[in-house]
């Protein structure tokens, strides 16, 4: 613990008594590596229990964890921090925990009020509820909230609440980029000057921290996503697990979109849950048969264009007997989008919790075409979910119908 450990200037103010701590930037300017190290420095000075949280974490592999380890080793602490499966501990008393908030009762956020330093991992993704049940239960004496985020969108909750028009007191906030951070590798300098000569328009928010730019023509915007956003599964009338597989299962591959979606007893639509990976078609189709048990579902939807019979083929192989909704597309992937997005636009869908990806990849869907990299296989599961589960209003929607918000009363089967 004596070694002697440099951090970046720009992050000397987490040495500092501030009660927020917020460093928005870009890719490679060192805000998780400095926010952690610095933290096992103060844990190690004093007993503090420290959470380290985000929005979505489904396993302790999504968290912080791996990073505080890594720094641990770097900075020769292994005989000070004991490193355990959910938790790392000092020899002081310091305890660090990891948790996602947004899946988290109020009740269980509400328990860890004896923290002292909150670490709010990839901040753009926070929920207002988050934010709102969270920010008044870091209250012990001297607790602090260190938020670390890639901007975004200026609606997002922590952009409104650390650079909108009125800023909490008492707060420390920062803009940075990989030109603050002295410890810069060659590795990420090449992939920066590629992306600032063949992605001019991707610069400025993957290297300097500026707002994603919308896509030109965009059919869904984030400003919509966060105004339907909902924090707890309402009762539910229907649920289908939809796939779209990808062609095949090479390095540089598409994902296999695998979305949970459904109808509330409200007969609005609700986006559960999004189990997309990478693999064969053994992975995905197990992946797939999870999900339907997961959610107690009524049926899995899978688009047939690339397998044919295999598709259907690969999932009885890992249960047979399944209810399998074969879908055909027909049409562009924007175009089957276009209903879905009109939808959204009405206030008739919601997603309960964040999907990060999936919202990526539906802000850069336009009346044109997918303006992303790769194929949105996410989108494209999303989008064959509500067709199924809203067939009526699809077409109505199609056809400018009136009575678009006649919504049909749908049952479980």
């Amino acid at each position: 613990m004596n070694k002697k450990i440099n951090i970046p200037t720009a992050f000397s103010g987490l040495f500092q008594p501030f009660r927020y701590k917020a460093f928005c930037g870009g890719r490679g300017s060192a805000k998780s590596h400095s926010a952690a190290t610095a933290a096992l420095l103060i844990g190690g000075k004093n007993k503090k229990r420290i959470g380290c949280f985000r929005e979505v974490q489904l396993s302790i592999k999504d968290s912080i964890k791996q990073l505080l380890d890594d720094k641990i080793k770097a900075h020769g602490m292994e005989g000070f921090y004991t490193s355990l499966q959910n938790e790392i501990r000092g020899g002081n008393g310091t305890n660090f925990i990891f948790a996602g908030l947004g899946r988290m009762t109020v009740d269980q956020i509400k328990s860890m009020e004896g923290i002292d330093i909150a670490i709010i991992e990839e901040s753009q993704t926070i929920s207002e509820r988050s934010l709102e049940v969270l920010i008044p239960t870091i209250r012990k004496a001297g607790s602090e909230l260190w938020f670390l985020w890639n901007p975004r969108n200026a609606n997002d909750p922590v952009d409104q609440l650390f650079r909108g028009e009125v800023v909490p007191e008492n707060a420390l906030i920062r803009k940075v980029t990989f030109k603050d951070n002295p410890f810069f590798p060659d590795v990420l300098r090449d992939e920066m000057e590629f992306d600032k000569k063949h992605k001019p328009g991707r610069f400025g928010h993957i290297w300097l921290g500026e707002y994603e730019p919308t896509a030109i023509g965009a059919i869904w915007d984030r400003v919509t996503l966060h105004n339907n956003r909902r924090n707890e599964t309402p009762d539910m009338s229907r649920i289908v697990v939809s796939v779209d597989p990808a062609i095949s299962n090479e390095a540089n591959s598409d994902e296999h979109g695998i979305i949970v979606a459904g109808i509330g007893a409200d007969q609005r639509g609700y986006v559960l849950d999004d189990a997309t990976l990478k693999g064969g078609p053994h992975q995905w189709a197990t992946r797939t048969v999870a999900m339907f048990d997961k959610w107690e579902a009524d049926a899995i939807v899978v688009e047939v264009n690339q397998g044919g019979d295999m598709v259907k083929h690969t999932l009885n192989s890992v249960r047979p007997g399944l209810p399998i909704i074969e879908v055909r597309a027909t049409r562009g992937k924007h175009v089957r989008a276009e209903p879905i997005a009109s939808l959204y636009t009405m206030d008739r869908i919601s997603h309960v919790g964040t999907f990060n990806e999936l919202e990526d990849q539906m802000c850069k869907m336009t009346a044109a075409g997918y303006d992303g990299d790769g194929s949105p296989d996410r989108v494209d599961a999303l989008v064959w979910a509500f067709t199924e589960l809203f067939p009526g209003i699809v077409n109505k929607v199609k056809e400018h119908d009136p009575d678009l918000y006649k919504i049909p009363t749908m049952v479980r089967i």
